[in-house]
C-alpha cells in the first residue's frame, strides 16, 4: 500500500500530533508499506522556523520506503490573532497542494485535523489524484474555537461549518478518538458506517518512567521539591488561570512547585496573572527537546490534565496516556463522565476533579502531596493500562484496516451530509 499522510506536524517536531503521526509511519513501515509524508518545517516548539529549515521552501529527506517533504509555513507569533494563524495553516497548505500535485500517485491519504483546511486541500488533491482521503479528527473543529470564544464572528462560524460539513462529506472514512467525538459527528448528520473510532497511543518503549532525580529535575532545581507538571499547549481550552488559582492556594507549602511547559495562545495571559497574583511557586518553560520527554516526566510528582467546562468532549488530551506512560499519577479537571473521566476511574491512574474549580484542584494536589503510597499506586496502574490497551501497533492496525476498506470502496463516497449546527455548541454571542 503507498500512503500519503498530509499533517502540519511531524517529528522531531514536539506537537503531541507531530508525534502520534511520526509513530504512525513507522508502524506502517514495519508492516511493510510506503510512506509518503507532506509536513510543515519544525517550528511548534519554540514557535519560528528552526533555522536549518529556514532557507528553502521545501525540504525533502528520502529512505528507500519513506519520503518526506518539510514545507516553509508562516508562523503566527500571536496564535490568539485569528488572521495569524489563518496565514499560517495557508502557507502550509498552498505549498502541500503544489507539493502534491505533483507527487507519484498513492492508494489513500490519511489527514489529520485540525486545522479542517487540511481536509480541503486533501480533497482537491483526491480530485487530481484520484486518491481517497481519510480524515482524522484529533480536535473537533470549529466547535472547540467556538466554545473557547476565540471565534465569535456569525459568518465566520457559519464559513467554518460549511467547510467542515464539505470535508466530512468529501471524505471516504472519518476516523475519530472516542466514542463522544463520533456522538458529536453523528448529531451532525454523518452516518455511522462512515465513521470509526481509533483512539490514540503512546510510545511505551521511549516513554517509561524514570528516577525523581536524573538530568532534568537537576537542572531546573526540582530534585527536592514536590512538582506539579503541566505540559502541553497552553490555549483557551485548558484555562490556565485555575492551574495559578490552585498554585495561590497552596503558597504557603514550601517545597510544592508548579512546572507549566509548553507553548500557546493561552501562555501570555496566563504568565500575566501569574504576575498578577504575585506567585512564587510556578514556573513557565518552553517546550523541551523530546528527548528530555521521560527525565521531565520522571521529575513530576503529579501532572495536571486542566481543561474548561464543556470542553472534554471536543478534544481527548493525548498527554494523559504520555502521564500514564511515565507512570505518574493524573488529575484531570474534567467534565463528569467525558472519556477522560472515565478512562481515570476505570485504570484507577488519577483523580477527576470538577473543571474551573481551583479549590478542587489544589485538594487533590494535597491529596497526593500527603500520601506517596496513593502515588505510587496510581502511578502503576496508569503504566499497567497503556502497556496492554494503548500500543501503537494495535492502532496503526486499525488504520490500516480502515485504509483497505476505503481502497477496496466499502467506504467510498458515501451520500452527501448536511452539518446541523448545535445550539449548546454554537454561541457566538457569549
Amino acid at each position: 500500500m503507498r500512503i500519503l499522510l498530509l499533517t502540519t506536524y511531524f517529528r522531531p517536531d514536539v506537537a503531541a500530533n507531530g508525534v502520534i503521526m511520526a509513530r504512525l509511519a513507522e508502524e506502517f513501515l514495519a508492516s511493510g508499506h510506503k510512506v509518503t509524508v507532506l509536513t510543515s518545517v519544525p517550528h511548534y516548539d519554540i514557535n519560528q522556523v528552526w533555522p536549518e529549515y529556514s532557507r528553502k521552501l521545501v525540504y525533502a529527506e528520502r529512505t528507500p520506503l519513506m519520503s518526506i517533504y518539510r514545507l516553509y509555513t508562516y508562523v503566527a507569533r500571536d496564535k490568539a490573532n485569528v488572521l495569524q494563524r489563518l496565514m499560517a495553516y495557508g502557507s502550509f497548505n498552498l505549498l502541500s497542494l503544489a507539493t502534491g500535485a505533483v507527487l507519484p500517485r498513492h492508494d489513500v491519504m490519511l489527514v489529520p485535523s485540525p486545522p479542517l483546511t487540511n481536509g480541503v486541500i486533501a480533497d482537491l488533491l483526491a480530485r487530481t489524484r484520484r486518491t481517497p482521503f481519510i480524515y482524522n479528527v484529533q480536535d473537533i473543529w470549529p466547535d472547540v474555537a467556538v466554545r473557547a470564544g476565540m471565534i465569535r464572528n456569525r459568518g465566520t462560524i457559519q464559513r467554518l461549518r460549511s467547510m467542515e460539513d464539505y470535508v466530512y462529506r468529501r471524505a471516504a472514512a472519518v476516523t475519530v478518538l472516542s466514542e463522544g467525538f463520533r456522538s458529536n459527528l453523528l448529531a451532525k448528520g454523518v452516518p455511522d458506517e462512515k465513521i470509526s473510532i481509533i483512539p490514540n497511543f503512546v510510545d511505551t518503549e521511549f516513554m517509561r518512567p524514570s528516577a525523581k532525580s536524573n538530568s532534568f529535575s537537576v537542572r531546573q532545581r526540582l530534585a527536592e521539591k514536590f512538582v506539579v507538571l503541566y505540559a502541553g499547549n497552553m490555549g483557551f481550552s485548558q484555562g490556565l488561570e485555575n492551574v495559578l488559582d490552585a498554585a495561590k492556594c497552596l503558597e504557603s507549602f514550601s517545597d510544592i512547585r508548579f512546572l507549566l511547559v509548553g507553548n500557546g495562545a493561552g501562555r501570555a495571559g496566563a504568565e500575566t496573572y501569574r504576575r498578577t497574583l504575585g506567585l512564587h511557586n510556578v514556573d513557565f518553560l518552553p517546550f523541551q527537546p523530546h528527548d528530555d520527554l521521560p527525565d521531565m516526566y520522571g521529575a513530576a510528582d503529579v501532572c495536571l490534565i486542566p481543561l474548561r467546562a464543556g470542553f472534554t468532549n471536543e478534544s481527548v488530551p493525548s498527554k494523559l496516556l504520555t502521564i500514564m506512560a511515565a507512570g505518574k499519577p493524573a488529575i484531570a479537571s474534567v467534565d463528569e463522565g467525558s472519556e477522560t473521566w472515565a478512562l481515570l476511574r476505570r485504570a484507577k491512574c488519577g483523580l477527576s476533579v470538577e473543571p474551573e474549580n481551583p479549590d478542587a484542584l489544589a485538594a487533590a494536589i494535597l491529596r497526593y502531596y500527603r500520601d506517596p503510597d496513593l502515588r505510587t499506586v496510581a502511578g502503576t496502574n496508569g503504566r499497567r493500562c497503556v502497556t496492554a490497551e494503548f500500543q501503537s501497533r494495535a492502532v496503526a492496525q486499525k488504520y490500516l484496516d480502515t485504509m483497505q476498506r476505503v481502497i477496496d470502496g466499502k467506504m467510498h463516497r458515501p451520500e452527501p451530509v448536511t452539518v446541523r449546527t448545535n445550539s449548546a455548541i454554537c454561541r457566538p454571542d457569549r
